[in-house]
Formats: structure tokens, sequence, C-alpha cells
């Protein structure tokens, strides 16, 4: 299958907006798509001499809202395409840490986010990804009265040749405080089999292609979370949060099966962990430096090529028949 330039700037810039995807397939972009996913990381020793444990069930989900392809004359008489695709990207995440082989907290942290990613590209205006969402992290105890995070941001793409590419921007996070994190990166072919992908701050990755069925990721990546949970003081409810960050390293095995289905399965080490609660004030309260660890994870991933937005957009562009897994 060929791409024209413009359905090709198009994808790349999905290809660096879904950090969440660990294997990038055309339908996935353009078709309604859910994910189901599950990790443990082994408990390892904190300075208190308690074993800290963590292990995360999550669902993610990705619907095509719009899709269409627009064409105008300037008043130079000059043709202009203009190639739109928006996202609705939905999020939900059970994660239990445990203390000595306690859940703590009992129920664990829920969280659930929703946001919305707009692509755009066209020969006048080039290539730009927006996009902006929100959610929460919360136990059950304070799932009701959360502490949302909130985020937005833009970048722009540019091409160098079919095999180079690169994007740069900036996103505005809150989450109990405000933060501009400059965004920068690269997607570069290496050979045949090869193909090397960065979006930092966040995550790397190199992808080995075996063959049209499987292929092997090289991760490299930051994680973690920022729950909400109340301690019952003799007095009163106190409210505490929680954060947790790693990085992580770890190697994944990808399998295309049946039309529709994605598996994976992941496995390495998480190093330079970070455990940290404060109180409503953002005074810290205890802080650890858990000990690296070993993770296993795996998931599942269902594409459906029941839309007709999709399909109308995808058969505009030449992209191939309705219902191919790409």
């Amino acid at each position: 299958m060929k791409l024209n330039p413009l359905v090709l700037s198009l994808v790349l810039v999905v290809t660096f907006s879904t950090v969440h995807a660990q294997q990038l397939s055309l339908s996935r972009l353009f078709y309604p798509n859910v994910t189901l996913r599950a990790d443990y990381y082994v408990p390892s020793n904190v300075p208190t001499s308690q074993d800290f444990g963590l292990s995360r069930t999550s669902f993610f989900g990705m619907v095509p809202v719009q899709s269409e392809v627009q064409a105008s004359f300037s008043l130079r008489k000059k043709l202009d395409l203009r190639a739109v695709h928006t996202l609705v990207i939905a999020q939900f995440s059970q994660l239990q840490p445990t203390f000595e082989g306690i859940k703590t907290p009992t129920n664990g942290y829920k969280t659930a986010s929703l946001g919305v990613i707009r692509l755009q590209a066209s020969v006048k205006e080039r290539l730009w990804v927006y996009g902006g969402g929100l959610g929460m992290t919360e136990t059950n105890e304070t799932f009701f009265s959360p502490q949302p995070y909130l985020w937005g941001g833009a970048a722009r793409m540019h091409i160098f040749g079919l095999q180079s590419q690169i994007i740069y921007g900036s996103v505005l996070v809150y989450n109990q405080k405000l933060r501009v994190v400059p965004v920068f990166g690269v997607n570069k072919r290496l050979g045949p089999q090869w193909r090397a992908t960065a979006i930092l701050p966040f995550m790397a990755d190199v992808n080995y292609k075996i063959n049209k069925w499987s292929n092997l990721d090289f991760i490299a990546g930051v994680n973690g979370y920022s729950g909400g949970f109340q301690v019952q003081a003799p007095e009163e409810k106190l409210l505490r949060r929680e954060n947790y960050q790693h990085v992580k390293l770890g190697i994944a095995a990808n399998a295309h099966l049946f039309t529709v289905l994605n598996v994976s399965v992941e496995a390495g080490m998480t190093g330079f962990r970070q455990l940290r609660t404060f109180n409503s004030a953002r005074e810290n309260l205890t802080a650890y430096s858990p000990a690296p660890t070993p993770y296993i994870g795996a998931s599942v991933r269902y594409i459906t090529s029941r839309s007709s937005i999709s399909s109308q957009f995808t058969k505009r562009l030449g992209l191939g028949d309705k219902g191919i897994n790409w």
C-alpha cells in the first residue's frame, strides 16, 4: 500500500500523539479500538524494610469522531488539500499498591481520564496536532471529591523525506501545580526492519519487524501515578496524596492475530523509583526510594471496522478496503 504525502503526514502525527500505543497500526488510528492491559511489579525493599509492590489493570479506548478531507483554492488558484482527524481517547485503570503484602489503600486507586486529540495536515498550514483532557486518580473514599489533573498542548511536525520526521511542542499540565513540559519527538527508520521512535521526556522505542504478523519493541519510559486517599484521625478525616514514579526498560513481543486482535507480552526492569506521600498543604510526610525490581505485562487490543465515519474517510484516501487491519 502506498500513501500520498498528505496521508503519510497525518499518520506520522498520530504516531507521535498516541503515547499509549505499544504498536502502531493504521487501523488503530482510523477505527474504534480498545486495549485491555495488566502489569505486575515484583515487591521490593524500601528503607523501612517494608516490601512495596504494585499491580495495575487498565482499559484504554480510541474512537474517531471526525475524519474528513477538504480541497480548496487560494486567490492564486493554488490547490490546498487539508485532512482533519479527531479522536476521543478514554482510559480507566485500577492500581493496587501493597506494603508487606497488605493492600494499601485497601481498594487501591482508580484512574479515569478523557481527552480529545485533533490532527491537521495540509499543504499550506503543514502539520499540527492539538490535544487536551482531564482525569483523576482517587480511592473509593475520595472518588467523589477528587483533585483532577488537566492537560493541553500543541505540536508541530517536520518531515525530512519518508525515513525521518521530528515533532516539537509543549504540554501544559495541572496536577496540584501548573507545569509547562516541552516535548520533542523523532521517528527514524534505521533499516528495512528497524525503526526508532522517541517522545521525550516520556518514552523511547526501537521496533524490529520480524514479519507481517509479529514484531519486537525495545522500550524505555517513565511511568507512575499521583493518587488521593484518606486517613482517619481522632477528630477528623484527613486527605493525603501518594506520588509514585519509575523509569522502566523492557522488551515487548507483539503478534497480530485474526485481523482484529493484537496481543503483546512485555517484561523488563524498573529503576530510579520514588514513592512519596504529602498532605493537602503539599508538605512531605514520607519519602522512599524502593529498590529496582522486575515487571511483567500483557495486553490485548481489539480493533473494529464498523465505523461509517472512518470507512468513508479511508475510502476517499485510498487506504484500503473496509475492515482491513493494515
